[in-house]
Parts: C-alpha cells; sequence; structure tokens
C-alpha cells in the first residue's frame, strides 16, 4: 500500500469515523479501520478528511489508529455457491463464522463469500475461438438441483474465448480466457465481482406484464404483483408483515429467492433459518433452499451493515437475473434501513429533514425499487429476466403517513395494507382490501392458459370487490338500526361479502392445503361464491326469506372449499349444481 492510501483516525463517533489524510480516496471506497480491520465505507469526502460508516462494531476504536484505503468500491462475489449459503450484511458466510469463531462474529473477520475450497463441474457452452461480450453465455455449472447456474462475460470485457474446457473448478481458478482485439488477455474465473451500488446493466426493460402468481388468494386475485414488479407491505407491529414475507418466499412462482432480513429481530431470522431448510418447494418436490440466498442482517448487529445487506441483495438478484431467471427478493425490512440512514446522517451533522431522516431519503429509497423490472439481458442467447422486489415497511404505531412509507409508496406499483384490526380478529392474511391497490390488475387475464377464463376471473373479481365496498357502506347502518331495516337484496350482499371475506380472502398458513392455493382454485372457489349470490338473489325475486337461504346446507361446503385438495377439482366445481338443487328446494319453479 502506498502511503496515499492511508489515514488517520481523529473522530469516533458511533458507527461514523472521521480519518484525515485520506488523499486520493474516492466516494464509497472500502477502507480498513483500526487494529481490527473493521470494514468501512467511505460515505463524505471533505478534502483529505473522509468520513467513514463501519459496519462492525467500533467500540475501543479511537483517534492516532489507522485507516487503510483498499482503492475498491463495496463489492460481492458471484459465482458458484450463492444458492443455499447464508450471509451477514457484507457477504460473510454465517455458517464457516460460526464454525471457526463461534456463536458471536469477532470483528475484522474476512472469510471470503464463496468458498475457495469446492471445486465445481463446469460445462462450456461455446466453442474456443468464438467471439463474445458482456453478458455471454460460456458455460454452465449444476450449482443445485433446481438452478443451474451460467457462467457469462464478465462486464468490460470482449474478445476471443481460448483455453475454455471442460473439467472441476474452484471459484478462483482460470476456466479460458479472452484474448481482446488489441492483444490483451483477460483470465475467466467461475467467480465475478460485482460493486453493489451500481446496478448491472441489461439491453432494455419490458413491461412486467405477466403475474407473479403467490399462491396467497388476496394477493393473486385483489392485488396481484407482476414480475418484475415492486410491492409494498406496511403495518403496525403483529399485523403479520414477516408472515406475509415467509410466505411469498415459500411459495412464490419465482426460479431464485433472495431474503434480506435487514434489521429485523432475532427471532425472527432464526424462525427462517429454522424453517426453510425443512420446507420442500411446491413447484419440483425439492427442498427449497436449493434455490434461496439469505442474508441475515438482525436488530443487534451494527445498524450500518443494514445498508449494506439490502445492496448485497439486491445485487446477488440481478446477477441471478441477468442469467434469465424470474427472481423474488424479500426486504425485511426496509423501515430498519432508513433508521441506519438517520443514524449516520445524524452522526454526519447533515441538515434533516421530516422525522429527522435525511433530506435524500427518498431518493435513496426510490433507486433500490428501480432496481426491479423485467428485462432483456445483456448477452447471448437473447433472454428475459426478472426481478420483483417485495419490500416490508414498519411504520411506528401502523402510522401509514410516516416518511418512510410514503417515499416508498411514491416509487412501488402494489400497496398491500396491513391493519390491525384485521390481525385481532384473526384474519390474516391481514390485507385491507379496501385501502390496498395494484396497478398490475390489467395483467390478471393473461395468468391463465384460457383467455376467456382470465377474463371471467378478473370480472368476477371486479363483482366480489364490489360487494365488499358494499358492505362497508352498509355496516355502519346495520349497526346503527339492525339487519332488519335493510333490504332483503342488501342482506343478500352482506352474507356474500362476508363469504369471499371469510371463505375466500381468509388464509392458514400453517394448514397444508390452504396455505398455497392455485390460481385456477381461485378462479372456481370465487365461481362458487358467486354463483351462491346470484341464486340467492333469484330466490329473493320468488319471495323467500334470507333466514332460509343463508340457513343452507351448502354453505357448510363453501365454506370447507378451500380445504380441498384442488386434485379433487371436481369437489369444488360439484358445489355449484348443491347450490342450485338446495335453492329449488326453497320454492317453486317458475314455469
Amino acid at each position: 500500500m502506498s502511503e496515499l492510501s492511508k489515514g488517520t483516525i481523529i473522530k469516533v463517533a458511533g458507527p461514523v469515523v472521521v480519518a484525515e489524510g485520506m488523499v486520493g480516496a474516492r466516494m464509497y471506497d472500502v477502507v480498513r479501520v483500526g487494529g481490527d480491520n473493521l470494514i468501512g465505507e467511505i460515505v463524505e469526502l471533505r478534502g483529505d478528511l473522509a468520513s467513514i460508516q463501519v459496519y462492525e462494531d467500533t467500540v475501543g476504536v479511537g483517534p492516532g489508529e489507522e485507516v487503510v484505503n483498499t482503492g475498491a468500491p463495496l463489492s460481492v462475489e458471484l459465482g458458484p455457491g450463492l444458492i443455499s449459503s447464508i450471509y451477514d450484511g457484507i457477504q460473510r458466510p454465517l455458517d464457516q463464522l460460526v464454525a471457526a469463531q463461534g456463536d458471536h462474529i469477532l470483528r475484522g473477520s474476512d472469510i471470503p463469500g464463496l468458498k475457495r475450497d469446492v471445486k465445481w463441474l463446469f460445462k462450456p457452452v461455446i466453442e474456443n475461438g468464438t467471439k463474445v461480450s458482456h453478458g455471454d453465455f460460456i458455460g454452465e455449472v449444476q450449482e443445485s438441483t433446481l438452478v443451474l447456474h451460467k457462467i457469462m462475460v464478465p462486464a468490460g470485457v470482449s474478445g476471443t474465448v481460448e483455453g475454455l474446457n471442460e473439467g472441476e473448478y474452484t471459484v478462483e481458478e482460470t476456466i479460458g480466457a479472452i484474448v481482446a482485439d488489441d492483444g490483451s488477455r483477460t483470465e475467466l474465473k467461475l467467480m465475478q465481482k460485482w460493486p453493489v451500488r451500481q446496478g448491472r446493466t441489461s439491453k432494455r426493460r419490458l413491461a412486467p406484464n405477466e403475474i407473479l402468481v403467490t399462491g396467497q388468494r388476496v394477493i393473486d386475485a385483489f392485488f396481484p404483483l407482476g414480475k418484475g414488479g415492486t410491492a409494498c407491505v406496511p403495518g403496525p407491529f403483529g399485523t403479520g408483515k414477516t408472515v406475509v414475507q415467509h410466505q411469498l418466499a415459500k411459495w412464490v412462482d419465482a426460479d431464485v429467492i433472495v431474503y434480506v432480513g435487514c434489521g429485523e429481530r432475532g427471532n425472527e431470522m432464526t424462525d427462517v433459518l429454522l424453517e426453510f431448510p425443512e420446507l420442500v418447494d411446491p413447484h419440483s418436490g425439492e427442498p427449497l433452499m436449493k434455490r434461496v440466498v439469505m442474508i441475515a442482517n438482525t436488530s443487534d448487529m451494527p445498524v450500518a451493515a443494514r445498508e449494506a445487506s439490502v445492496y448485497t441483495g439486491i445485487t446477488m438478484a440481478e446477477y441471478f437475473r441477468d442469467m434469465g431467471y424470474s427472481v423474488a427478493m424479500m426486504a425485511d425490512s426496509t423501515s430498519r434501513w432508513a433508521e441506519a440512514m438517520r443514524e449516520i446522517s445524524t452522526r454526519l451533522e447533515e441538515m434533516p429533514a421530516e422525522e429527522g431522516y435525511p433530506a435524500y431519503l427518498g431518493a435513496r429509497i426510490a433507486s433500490f425499487y428501480e432496481r426491479s423490472g423485467r428485462v432483456v439481458c445483456a448477452g447471448s442467447p437473447e433472454r428475459t429476466g426478472a426481478l420483483s422486489i417485495i419490500g416490508a415497511v414498519s411504520p411506528p404505531g401502523g402510522d401509514l403517513s410516516d416518511s418512510v412509507v410514503q417515499a416508498t409508496l411514491h416509487v412501488v406499483k402494489v400497496f398491500w395494507s396491513l391493519v390491525g384490526r384485521l390481525a385481532q380478529q384473526r384474519h390474516f392474511p391481514a390485507i385491507d382490501w379496501l385501502t390496498s391497490y395494484s396497478f398490475y390488475k390489467e395483467y390478471l387475464a393473461g395468468s391463465f392458459e384460457d383467455k376467456e377464463q382470465g377474463a371471467e376471473f378478473a370480472a368476477m373479481v371486479q363483482e366480489a370487490m364490489n360487494l365488499l365496498e358494499q358492505e362497508a357502506e352498509l355496516i355502519e347502518i346495520v349497526r346503527l338500526v339492525g339487519a332488519e331495516s335493510i333490504s332483503a337484496n342488501d342482506r343478500m350482499a352482506l352474507e356474500t361479502a362476508k363469504s369471499i371475506r371469510e371463505d375466500f380472502l381468509h388464509q392458514n398458513a400453517f394448514h397444508k392445503i390452504d396455505t398455497y392455493t392455485p390460481i385456477e382454485k381461485q378462479f372456481d372457489m370465487m365461481k362458487v361464491i358467486l354463483h351462491f349470490h346470484e341464486q340467492g338473489l333469484a330466490a329473493i325475486e320468488n319471495d323467500v326469506e334470507t333466514a332460509d337461504i343463508f340457513k343452507l346446507a351448502v354453505r357448510e361446503d363453501i365454506a370447507r372449499a378451500k380445504y380441498v385438495d384442488y386434485a379433487d377439482k371436481e369437489k369444488i366445481i360439484g358445489i355449484t349444481g348443491i347450490i342450485d338443487e338446495q335453492m329449488k328446494a326453497l320454492y317453486a319453479p317458475v314455469a
């Protein structure tokens, strides 16, 4: 290291360290702080003074200690070995840290993100002598039974491939080389590095016009998320933000899942770490972890590392997207990241904006969510990848006017509003159907192979939403003057809305069948409920009392449809016939 790359600490303020003599340093360079080699990142430069946010505990660090600039931005290692791994916020593998250091991470730990001693079977997919450029596939590694890892040409490299051979390699060994037109030679490895704050490039962006099926009825039917879309899940403590995130991570129709626990409590991350290895992927029957990367950053870890964990996660997700995969990233929760930004901003003595957050809060959140999208990936063969981001937000007291919520809502296209009222009623997912919204609803019909069926489902969902809105208007009248004071048709609307809420929107995450509902089963369930409504209105026209309609035995069949395995779908479809029979028994058929 040259003398220009070193500085001296003159001030320590919690996670922020100020060093002088940092001549030649650049913004976001990674530095090593003090005798323990703590990892930090330069976040402010004033002449030769550098303010550094340190991603580890700074207790014991004092003025006079040395700061060494690595001259490189904070980067992650991308290559075979990511899948099934569990990292901390700066891509240190937690399983190796436990084996080497015990239950507590020692400061200055420098274990690389990808294992250096594991050999991977590499198979070239192009011939030597082929001209290649950034993003082109050169080979593949079967990383897990669910993920075929594509080895791509690194950014900024182009030329002719030579020396590419099938064989077993570690991530550091040379698998071949690319010779540029000027004769310069770049060695190829299974691993490449990428700076986390810089989005990975693509050829062009596409409309997110395909629904990401989650198996959660309230989401898929009423507030769907598009592949490559963005969603926000805000709600007060105890409303099930983490449960929703877990459910989506387990069941979402994506090739790869990146789950980031950003500043969450340790017990919540422990649940994830214990549950996920035991879960079976519903689409393949294989263990779910064979398509999952996890980043565990808990609330007792250093505050600054929350920002690193979010960027580390999104960079890994982009990498798999560039292979042509559909990737879903869960960030739980971005409020903790925002709190870290506020902490660092305060230590830097920046002018605070609303609620003490930095003025650039909205810009940082927007730049994070804008890295989502459905894209035509760089390189050949031409392929389409999608990166969907689902971010949980934890506003104090569930206040949706909170700065983090509002900054997020300005960017995302889906809003799943969790409310305490529903959670207290044991209604899960506690997503409020009156305040939530989705801008991807127009693509719902396209999620069915039969387009007519898709259009019918979209129409049924709209009818169901109208009934729920009608219920919200009528419920206050009923509370004041009783149900008998409203018309029979309105009483029927109230009863159907109740059925939609309890038999369709309510879903049991712990029931082996109800936890996941295929979109086709959602169609059949909705059709049965609305068929009951239509037949009930017809019976009312024939002077049948609503009390008699509501007591029909078929109501039990409708309520239990959610627990019927869809392999036995005829049992659900057959309920419409039972409704017709029991309704007709209430009145003489009209000639």
